[in-house]
């Protein structure tokens, strides 16, 4: 779509490559505004495409006006769309969860359940201790999941060795046994 403006050039005309256009009113150059055409939806079920129109000559007949015009017809929004999740690839999250876990420094197992299973475990151990320091009990979370990172370590190990990627019980059952980590 051209945007411009009809500039009367009385004073001094520009010789015209066509005679019977005359020379009263040229048209000043300027830059195409790019414009947007509205196309319809991707085909859903129920819905006619745009090459196979219930009329063929409707289709020709009415102008861009009219087609923006018309407040009967629906025009396809953006808004009822739903954008799809991206995708990746089995294992490109699982690697950058890892990463991300392996960076941080936080603890990763819920306090508050933890602090109740300790609570719990006490409770049927000994009759005697009933109540716990905060710092003793961030001290056992620790302590626990430096085990757990242990265990999993010397079992994917194992799994490694049978030529295997997948950790079975196997694994567990065998890192255990021999008791790779002698530091607990």
């Amino acid at each position: 779509m051209l945007v411009g403006i009809l500039v009367p050039n009385v004073l001094n005309p520009p010789p015209s490559p066509h005679p019977e256009i005359k020379n009263s009113l040229v048209m000043a150059r300027t830059k195409q505004v790019a414009v947007r055409s509205r196309r319809p939806n991707p085909v859903k079920s129920g819905q006619r495409t745009p090459a196979s129109p219930s009329t063929p000559s409707s289709s020709r007949t009415k102008s861009k006006r009219n087609v923006e015009a018309t407040p009967n017809e629906s025009v396809p929004s953006t808004e009822g769309r739903q954008r799809k999740k991206k995708r990746f690839k089995p294992g490109t999250v699982a690697l950058r969860e890892i990463r991300k876990f392996q960076k941080s420094t936080e603890l990763l197992i819920p306090s508050a359940p933890f602090i109740r299973l300790v609570r719990e475990l006490t409770g049927i151990y000994s009759r005697e201790v009933n109540r716990w320091a905060a710092e003793a009990l961030v001290c056992i979370q620790e302590a626990a999941e430096a085990f757990m990172v242990e265990m999993f370590n010397d079992a994917y190990l194992c799994s490694i060795h049978a030529k295997r990627v997948t950790l079975t019980p196997k694994d567990w059952q065998l890192a255990r046994r021999i008791g790779f980590s002698k530091n607990f």
